[in-house]
């Protein structure tokens, strides 16, 4: 039986952490979320040698602080459920940034091995690491690596072990502060060392001194007398310096992280001005990298129509062979139509209409997250986003959202205030989301015309950028000013991009396939029982006389809360697969699919809505999105009917 491990990665934002727990742990993550935390939780396993390794991603942060709820889950894991190995994944190129974050690890006093990434890129910008100089200062083992490539993984993990073996010493060095801070933390020691025996006293005794309100909380109920001891030493901290206490320690890690900075590193000449840094110009320039952006969203939506609409065409009629294979095999009769309509029928609809259209567009959105893209977007779009009362990091979730609104909800957390955060989230859920995608480019797209399922998209901008006005305007405040990093641009790795787009999808068939053939099922059972008629003409009112849709458009409307692609799915396999044309004009296609656009969130959009800003927000957002959506569906249908009589 293999023993066990358990590694905790640990690092700032876009510094190739997320690529080294992908390529470590491969086919075997979990994600779900932190125990009664809304943050993203990443776990997967590793087998190497005798051992198998659990691998636990913490989120990317650059602090031990309690500012972010992101920096409590990472330090309370870290202290208290004590991971054999913190693996420290580092930015080679920003070594002084990043070793910033480094200290404060070492500060909790656990076994630790350094990955120091992006080692390929440390040259081109004329940098050179005496990597055996750097382990010898830090005391800990420093493996360089290039998680894009696969680089030092075994190297990486070989040193896991043996600090676990104990063959490695890994517990670091203790960073040596100035004179007058290092004579107050060791006056606090002996004291907190009576009151708090699972954070690292020495750790906890910094914490007091740079005012951490959570650690003085969690003290104070053990000893209030610690607190008081300590909040004298701040004050004496602080007027010795004359800044704040937390201002002091921080300079203190500077000029630490500064000597082993001079004694491990060196600058080897000028950085060369690489392609990257060519594009970058080009692709951020304030004329340019709107055309380049444009360009590129246009050019991977006709790509997905294209690709999506080929394979849609080319999978459904390999399908249709099955269905007398089937019916006769079941001997016909009303259990093998159930059986075809209902289970089969429904499961092959997601396959040929979902699937075709995902896959392109999970794998775009894969690439422009490996290649470093989604920052420049971020960055062109700020001034965009400062007129809804947010930044340029808005727009990364907002375009997050065209793959899911899942995720892209919970991105919404890189907002700095609750007032933006909840506009955020609010605009997010507006965004057509890829199972949305397949209804635009599957109705509209395929039968009005490409050129009309464009036009949808512009004007979805334009009501979400309206929204966000008004909400700004119904929640005054000015937004945070824009505060990002800027990945250098790399070249994508395929293997990362399609196990991106793996997961991605993975994702998506085990969450939307089990709600695809129930919905089926659910259609078959009330067709077969003679209640579509009957729930038809109740909604009939609404979806006849105001949206002047099909009747049957009422009953598949209503699986749009299930899975917003179930309404393409539903209705094609109510009134036959792919046979939309004879069933709808096409203004009512264009109607019907401005409909599902802005109907309200999926179950599970709604389900992550709650848990992030609560019942009653969540349903003022339903309802207005439902009142938006007969609004604009009404509306609609009575334009282009006076426009397009004979449509």
């Amino acid at each position: 039986m293999k023993k066990s491990i358990t590694i905790a990665l640990a690092g700032n934002a876009n510094v190739g952490k997320s690529v080294l727990f992908n390529g470590l742990t491969g086919l075997t993550q979990i994600i779900g979320n932190w125990p009664g935390k809304t943050v993203e939780k990443a776990e997967g396993t590793v087998n190497f040698g005798e051992y198998t390794i659990q691998v636990v991603d913490l989120p990317g942060i650059y602090s031990l602080s309690t500012y972010t709820i992101e920096e409590v889950i990472s330090r309370e894991f870290i202290a208290l459920e004590k991971p054999d190995v913190v693996v420290n994944v580092i930015d080679a190129t920003a070594l002084e940034r990043n070793l910033f974050f480094t200290v404060q690890l070492l500060e909790l006093d656990r076994p630790m091995v350094i990955a120091l990434n992006q080692m390929d890129l440390v040259k081109k910008k004329g940098i050179d690491i005496d990597v055996e100089k750097l382990e010898e200062m830090l005391g800990v083992p420093v493996v360089p690596t290039v998680a894009t490539r696969g680089s030092g993984f075994h190297e990486l993990l070989q040193a896991v072990v043996e600090v676990v073996e104990g063959k490695v010493s890994a517990n670091g060095m203790v960073p040596e502060y100035g004179p007058q801070l290092e004579s107050r933390i060791k006056k606090l020691i002996p004291l907190v060392e009576k009151a708090e025996r699972e954070y690292p006293s020495r750790w906890v005794s910094m914490k007091l001194l740079e005012g951490d309100e959570n650690i003085k909380k969690r003290v104070g109920q053990k000893d209030e007398g610690v607190v008081r001891a300590s909040n004298i030493l701040q004050g004496e901290i602080e007027d010795l310096f004359h800044e704040s206490s937390s201002e002091v320690i921080a300079s203190d890690r500077y000029r630490v992280v500064g000597r082993v900075v001079d004694g491990c590193q060196e600058l080897i000449g000028d950085a060369k001005l690489g392609w990257g840094e060519r594009l970058d110009d080009v692709t951020t320039h304030k004329v340019w990298g709107y055309l380049i952006l444009a360009g590129i969203v246009i050019s991977i939506f006709t790509v997905i129509f294209l690709v999506g609409d080929f394979l849609s065409v080319t999978i459904g009629n390999a399908f249709e062979g099955l269905r007398p294979i089937v019916l006769d095999g079941l001997g016909g009769g009303p259990i093998a139509d159930f059986v075809w309509s209902g289970l089969l029928q429904g499961l092959i609809a997601g396959v040929t209409i979902a699937l075709p259209f995902l896959i392109p567009f999970f794998i775009f959105l894969a690439i422009m997250e490996a290649t470093g893209y989604l920052a420049r977007i971020a960055f062109l779009m700020d001034g965009a986003m400062h007129r809804m009362g947010l930044h340029g990091k808005a727009f990364i979730p907002l375009l997050l959202g065209y793959g899911c609104n899942v995720p892209a909800c919970m991105g919404c957390r890189v907002m700095e205030t609750h007032r933006e955060r909840l506009i955020a989230v609010f605009v997010v859920t507006l965004v057509p989301c890829a199972a949305v995608t397949v209804v635009v480019l599957g109705v509209v797209g395929t039968y009005v015309g490409i050129g009309y399922a464009f036009l949808l998209y512009f004007f979805n901008l334009l009501v979400i950028f309206a929204l966000g006005r008004i909400a700004f305007k119904a929640h005054p405040g000015e937004p945070v000013g824009l505060k990002m990093e800027m990945p250098p641009y790399r070249i994508p790795s395929a293997k990362v991009v399609l196990r991106q787009t793996w997961v991605r999808l993975k994702d998506f068939i085990m969450v939307a396939f089990p709600f695809i053939i129930i919905g089926s099922l659910i259609l078959e059972g009330l067709r077969i029982g003679g209640l579509l008629g009957p729930i038809g003409d109740a909604l009939s009112p609404i979806t006849v006389g105001w949206l002047g849709l099909p009747v049957m458009a009422g009953v598949v409307l209503l699986f749009g809360f299930l899975r917003k692609e179930l309404t393409l799915i539903m209705f094609a396999t109510l009134i036959a697969p792919l046979a939309l044309d004879s069933a709808m004009s096409p203004v009512q296609m264009v109607v019907f699919t401005l409909v599902v656009m802005f109907f309200v969130p999926c179950v599970a959009t709604l389900a992550v809505l709650i848990r992030e800003i609560g019942w009653k927000r969540t349903g003022a957002i339903v309802l207005t999105e439902l009142l938006l959506t007969l609004l604009i569906g009404g509306v609609a249908f009575r334009v282009l009917s006076l426009a397009f009589p004979s449509g």
